[in-house]
């Protein structure tokens, strides 16, 4: 049976809507069903009793579902349902099953009640069977009937109607116009979860539900990023921190950084300074309210920083049980960039901290390449990151640099391994464009968090655009047309009916005016802030620690500056293909691995059927 697991307030109205009376009820279950009518049935099982409401008339509020929210609204019964701290990929399939089966019952038509009260059938409840193509289109083709039969509600009959303009980022409150709902494809990826896990991921995500402290990791293209996405989805928000080692990656995963998390500054203050600060109430109440800590790139966080978070949270929790009782769900790989240190600090990893073994239960290597689009591309990955370069890899990589990669006025993006280096590069290919610079300045939400905000954000308070700069997007815009984050582009005017936002032509020969969007990022329990701005950046250069989850169209690089272990591995990695790959300077000895990492690895690949046999069977 599909139950939802969450926290519910019932709200018991008037016959004016007035709220008479309201209760709260914590880590509940709903779920949906039927009677012995065949009525879709909510089933609410509190504590010491459960509801059943016989639906007949329902609405469904869903705008903050991806939060874990959402109202459901009962009127025959006066009541509201308020649903909170639910997992929010749980319930975005729970409303999308409830409102489709309810419709197609409703359209079917219900047993008056007369012919209920003179049935002898008895009582019953049944779970619902789950969600088809066919329920789907049934509901589809009666809303595209029902709208053929109106007037079009959606087109001014005049001018001067007086309606004043939307904001360019509120489309989700649009209506939905009639041409594009009567076009829209059905298929399974638009019932519930769009793809389908492998079996090791569904091990790991079972793994991270029972409770279990789980590291896994994963070479590129196995689905580390889909399987963390997955997995977010299915904790309760309330109570879920999604952190990363850095603001890039961070931002990816809709989170913030682990340090802001920790309130301890960059961890390199005495042990008991550092108790101090995480302390303070604001920063202690996140840390107690805090039940499942997300960690993604784990390989830039130090094992010592690791070893001060256990400590603290084992302090500021009042809880002796390895980091203070939190569940850690780390993600990551060891053999992409290390951890900064400053000086002569000796690098070490998590993996290496002393409280590591005692508070990761599970580890577990992703194996199987899950982005098949480029196979031989990916083999040759998988070889530098381990540190392997063969003689036909070689010669592979080193004719890269006759590859043509310009195409549509896009110039290769090139991929620095100094982050002084990509604003030099910038400013100076800007400078040298003729015509008038336009200047984009964001909107940003909550003046106090402005440091905060420039570390998350994926784009600067100020875009500086002209005509031919050479630009990326910064935000998935629209996948199906391949305006995604990574996608290239060149500046090719601005659009004076558009406020002068700039027309983008991208590689794909797509043009695009680019509006501001809207990012929203969660900085505490129940503090989140937001940045407004034109969703690009310039282009002629980028930093690989800048570049991290984005996969690029177009890329060059020199390798002769590098410096880390897994620098090259994880500058490669950044090109969508070898075709839209350029290096400059292509050398056996820019291949490097970390011994320490390439061990703890072969450890992980001794242990790995012997831990697959243990999550299958022992819990």
């Amino acid at each position: 049976m599909e139950r939802l697991q969450c926290t519910l307030t019932v709200e018991e109205l008037s016959k004016a809507g007035d709220v008479q009376k309201s209760s709260v009820h914590k880590n509940i279950y709903i779920s949906v069903g039927r009677n012995e009518f065949r009525d879709v049935v909510l089933k609410v099982e509190l504590q010491k009793k459960a509801m059943n409401f016989a639906l007949r008339d329902l609405t469904i509020h869903k705008k903050f579902a991806k939060d874990g929210k959402s109202t459901i609204k009962i009127p025959d019964r006066n009541m509201n349902l308020l649903i909170s701290n639910s997992p929010p990929d749980k319930l975005i399939y729970f409303l999308k099953l409830l409102s489709t089966k309810f419709e197609c019952g409703r359209l079917k038509g219900f047993i008056s009640e007369r012919k209920k009260l003179l049935s002898d059938v008895p009582k019953s409840f049944e779970e619902i069977s789950p969600l088809t193509i066919k329920d789907l289109k049934t509901v589809h083709e009666a809303r595209a009937k029902e709208l053929e039969s109106k007037p079009d509600m959606f087109t001014p009959k005049g001018k001067g109607t007086g309606k004043r303009k939307r904001d360019d980022d509120d489309k989700e409150n649009r209506p939905v116009q009639r041409s594009k709902l009567m076009c829209s494809s059905l298929n399974p990826s638009s019932i519930a979860l769009p793809v389908k896990l492998s079996k090791e991921q569904s091990t790991i995500l079972d793994a991270v539900l029972k409770g279990k402290n789980v590291f896994f990791t994963g070479s590129a293209g196995t689905g580390k990023s889909f399987l963390m996405r997955r997995i977010i989805g299915s904790l309760p928000p309330q109570h879920t921190y999604a952190t990363a080692s850095t603001g890039v990656a961070a931002c990816h995963i809709g989170g913030t950084t682990l340090h802001a998390f920790a309130g301890i500054g960059s961890g390199s203050a005495p042990l008991e300074q550092c108790v101090q600060l995480a302390s303070r109430p604001q920063i202690a109440q996140q840390w107690r309210k805090c039940h499942h800590l997300v960690i993604d790139e784990i390989s830039m966080v130090s094992g010592a920083f690791f070893d001060k978070l256990e400590t603290v949270a084992r302090v500021v929790r009042k809880n002796d049980n390895p980091f203070g009782g939190i569940q850690l769900i780390i993600c990551g790989d060891f053999l992409q960039l290390p951890p900064v240190t400053k000086g002569t600090d000796k690098k070490t990893f998590c993996f290496q901290a002393k409280s590591w073994s005692r508070c990761v239960q599970v580890n577990m290597e992703l194996k199987e390449v899950r982005r098949q689009n480029d196979l031989s591309f990916i083999n040759i990955l998988q070889n530098i990151r381990l540190g392997k370069c063969s003689e036909e890899t070689h010669q592979i990589l080193r004719q890269t640099v006759h590859h043509e990669i310009q195409k549509n006025g896009i110039l290769a993006t090139r991929l620095c391994t100094h982050k002084e280096d990509v604003n030099k590069i910038n400013q100076y290919h800007l400078g040298k464009l003729q015509g008038e610079e336009r200047t984009f300045v964001a909107v940003d939400g909550e003046e106090a968090y402005k440091d905060q905000l420039e570390v998350l954000s994926p784009v600067p308070k100020k875009v500086v655009l002209k005509v031919g700069a050479q630009v990326m997007l910064a935000k998935n815009l629209d996948v199906q047309r391949g305006l995604v984050n990574g996608a290239r582009g060149v500046v090719v005017g601005f659009d004076k009916k558009n406020q002068d936002y700039p027309l983008v032509k991208f590689v794909s020969g797509e043009e695009e005016v680019i509006r501001p969007v809207r990012w929203t990022f969660k900085v505490s329990g129940a503090v989140f802030i937001n940045r407004k701005q034109v969703p690009l950046k310039l282009a002629w250069a980028i930093s690989i620690h800048k570049s991290q989850g984005m996969t690029l169209d177009c890329v060059e690089m020199s390798l002769s500056r590098v410096f880390e272990a897994g620098q090259t591995y994880v500058a490669l990695s950044r090109a969508k293909s070898l075709e839209g790959l350029r290096i400059l300077d292509f050398d056996r000895s820019c291949v490097l691995a970390n011994p320490d990492v390439l061990r703890f690895y072969h450890k992980l690949e001794l242990t790995r059927k012997m831990m697959q046999t243990s999550l299958d069977g022992s819990w």
